[in-house]
């Protein structure tokens, strides 16, 4: 009998005893195995096709501009270089290091693209001298550079529900030593299994069974990115069998490329608080800070060890273990030829170079964030924020935000108990564009909460003064800085019956007393005077020019009675220290989508400005404030080389504490008081105006000329009278007026050098500076 015909027989003596097995198995197969397998199809092809990975939106500083002659320190350079993720690594040579010898730093920049294009990455030398860049070379060619830029900061990230921190690389983009790396390490026949590799999964369970516990894993990276897209970590019997079907499945119907990819793009590799870290493009910026193509060998091992245990292997939590993990990746390199001899050498010798925090940063700086939101918020809702991939390219100061921040809490600290329960608020910004570079909304910077620098509105006392003497400046033949001012008692009846007597500081009336003079020692009652003589409907319709509502109509508007937030205050001043134009006040720059195109740019373009002789008047009066008058404490400093202009403000009752000020370069205002408006003891000058001096001596800035501007010209006055006079008399004040404006005839002092004193011929120096207004 043949073997055939031997089978025939068999299988009919043994079909009664299988024909019910095998009507169940096959009623099993087509009733629900195959409709099961052709659910879990419809959900992988679904998914893998529809595949979008959740991307975050995440938001620069400005690029750092090194320039020659750009104000430098080395404190500064520092602070921004570390802020951006830079590693001092002693050689400079890798993009995103740095290396000092004496004033000089070499710098391997990492290239970025902004909505002002952007720049290639390249090797710099900086060198620094007198507080400023002395010098910027390439080092190929050595050739001078006039402008270079250090790529930004991260300073936040918008996460969406997920809060999966994300770089999408395309799969030719991942470098070659990853992708072969990856698949020695992970699994070795990736091109050529199925999905599932069952010779792995053999030696895999004879070396657990070797060991006792689990050594080794068998799955393949299909499976590995299954798990991760489809399924849960549960270790059960239904889990596994899902997975082998999707595994197969997904090589059905995809390519081995597109798989390889997701599985770059998709894999976890660390966590950062709430933020968990997925795929090697942000694990490279994670712990290098660094683009993915830019890492060396021992970098790219490490990642690539981190597959098997991101918490186990951190390399922050625990170096020893990272770095024997990644010595062993590092041979797995070397034994299947991806690296030399060499390159094993030297990388499994060299230090992790991880660098210490994470460029993961989720709204570093909250104020500021506040404003970047507002902004941004009438061009892109929530929605395009958290899930639309984008980068926003804002135009904060890394350096100028750190030195904001520690300027309060230093002047906090420095109050002793009179610092109790009192909060604080700093805005900066640009002097001449009005892009806003820091934003302090409270004593506590990394708080969110209740901003204080942008939603609180408290009274701005003298710090109005200046505008009220601008509008006045702006009829010259009426009024100049050597202008005589009333400066007597005033008693005023309020629409509701009550007398309003205003008092200066000191209580007391000056006469006489000349236009300059008032304002540096910031006498009320010179300001009402003068505030009624120009008209309070003028006034008012130039501060709500700038966008103010609710403007007091009232006479005591003219010394402060004004309710605003100190980001108003500096939209204010923006105007005298940009020269007489309306800047607005702008915290972004651009917005970039996922494919690095500029879908939206911010820029303003300044006309051709207003009033710029009152303007420019108004300035070199509030140079005299910081030089002899309430802000005497800038000009008796190593602060007076600036030549600052500022104003003090103190509300009733000591309240709130204003300074607003300003150099070449920058725009400061700072504001103290406490939340529940109480008094606290604090005037203009022992509060604002300290945090002021605390952030110019560290920040680098511009000294604002000393000379009048353009339209004016000097003249010498007698402060008794006002009028022209000659240098040699005794009390000759010399200020600037509107050039032709001032009457030619000179008084001289005939009769001074015929009964003066001895010092006739001297002019007399300003009088002492009253501090508390």
């Amino acid at each position: 009998m043949t073997f055939l015909a031997r089978t025939r027989s068999l299988a009919r003596r043994s079909w009664p005893w299988l024909r019910i097995p095998f009507w169940i198995g096959l009623g099993l197969l087509v009733g629900f195995v195959l409709p099961y397998v052709l659910v879990l199809n419809k959900r992988v092809q679904d998914r893998f096709n529809d595949l979008v990975f959740a991307v975050p939106t995440r938001v620069y500083a400005r690029p750092l501009p090194l320039q020659v002659g750009e104000p430098m320190t080395s404190a500064a350079l520092e602070l921004e270089l570390t802020f951006a993720g830079y590693s001092h690594d002693g050689k400079g040579e890798v993009p995103g290091s740095w290396v000092k010898q004496g004033s000089r730093y070499t710098i391997s920049s990492r290239g970025y693209a902004g909505p002002d294009g952007g720049e290639l990455p390249k090797r710099i030398v900086v060198s620094l001298g007198g507080g400023a860049v002395a010098s910027v070379h390439d080092t190929v060619g050595n050739k001078s550079i006039k402008l270079s830029h250090l790529d930004p900061a991260r300073i936040a990230t918008l996460y969406g529900a997920s809060q999966e921190e994300r770089r999408f690389v395309q799969l030719g983009d991942v470098p070659p030593l990853l992708v072969k790396g990856l698949q020695a390490v992970e699994d070795r026949n990736f091109k050529n299994n199925i999905g599932i590799d069952f010779s792995a999964i053999a030696r895999a369970a004879l070396a657990n069974l070797r060991a006792g516990h689990t050594v080794q894993g068998g799955s393949t990276l299909t499976q590995q990115l299954v798990r991760n897209l489809f399924l849960s970590r549960d270790q059960t019997f239904t889990r596994k069998i899902n997975e082998a079907l999707m595994s197969l499945l997904l090589e059905v119907h995809y390519s081995k490329g597109r798989i390889l990819e997701a599985y770059v793009n998709d894999v976890f590799l660390g966590q950062q608080g709430a933020q968990a870290v997925h795929g090697f493009g942000a694990a490279s910026e994670f712990y290098f800070g660094r683009r993915l193509q830019e890492l060396r060998p021992q970098e790219i091992a490490l990642l690539v060890g981190l597959v098997k245990g991101p918490s186990y292997y951190d390399p922050r939590r625990a170096p020893q273990r990272a770095l024997a993990r990644r010595n062993l990746v590092l041979q797995e390199f070397f034994d299947t030829g991806l690296i030399t001899a060499a390159q094993l050498n030297a990388g499994q010798a060299a230090p992790l170079d991880v660098i210490k925090n994470g460029q993961l940063p989720h709204n570093r700086f909250p104020a500021f964030m506040d404003l970047v939101r507002k902004q941004i918020t009438t061009d892109f809702d929530e929605k395009a924020l958290r899930e639309g991939h984008l980068s926003i390219f804002t135009t904060l100061d890394p350096a100028a935000q750190l030195y904001t921040e520690q300027a309060i809490s230093s002047t906090l600290k420095g109050l002793g108990k009179r610092g109790d329960g009192v909060q604080a608020a700093g805005v900066v910004t640009d002097a001449h564009t009005g892009s806003v570079l820091a934003v302090v909304g409270s004593r506590n910077p990394g708080e969110p909460g209740f901003n204080r620098a942008l939603d609180i509105r408290r009274q701005i006392g003298s710090t109005i003064k200046p505008f009220v003497y601008l509008v006045a400046l702006t009829q010259p033949e009426r009024w100049n800085l050597a202008s005589m001012m009333d400066d007597s008692p005033i008693s005023m009846r309020q629409p509701n019956g009550s007398v309003w007597t205003p008092q200066n500081d000191d209580h007391r009336s000056h006469d006489p007393l000349i236009m300059v003079d008032a304002l540096a020692h910031s006498w009320n009652l010179a300001t009402i005077h003068l505030g009624m003589a120009v008209g309070l409907p003028r006034i008012r319709a130039f501060l709500e020019s700038f966008g103010l509502t609710d403007v007091n109509p009232s006479p005591s508007l003219l010394i402060g009675a004004l309710d605003l937030a100190p980001l108003q205050v500096a939209q204010l001043y923006q105007y005298l220290a940009a020269d007489g134009h309306a800047l607005p006040l702008l915290a972004v720059r651009g917005v970039l989508d996922g494919d690095g195109r500029t879908i939206k740019r911010y820029q303003v373009q300044p006309g051709p400005g207003e009033y710029q002789e009152a303007v420019r008047l108004t300035i070199w009066a509030m140079q005299q404030v910081a030089e002899y008058g309430t802000a005497s404490a800038i000009g008796n400093s190593a602060l007076a080389s600036l030549h600052a202009a500022g104003k003090t403000g103190t509300s009733n009752d000591n309240r709130d504490s204003w300074f607003a000020g300003f150099t070449g370069e920058h725009l400061a205002v700072f504001w103290m008081g406490r939340d529940d408006n109480k008094p606290t003891t604090l005037f203009g000058a022992s509060g604002g105006l300290r945090a002021w001096r605390d952030l110019f001596a560290k920040l680098p800035t511009t000294p604002l000329s000393a000379a009048p501007g353009p339209g004016l010209e000097m003249a010498w006055i007698n402060p008794d009278s006002g009028r022209r006079t000659e240098p040699q008399c005794q009390g000759a004040q010399q200020v600037p007026v509107v050039a032709g404006s001032l009457p030619g005839d000179t008084e001289g002092c005939f009769w001074q050098s015929l009964f003066g004193s001895d010092d006739a011929t001297a002019p007399a120096p300003p009088a002492t500076a009253a501090i508390r207004n």
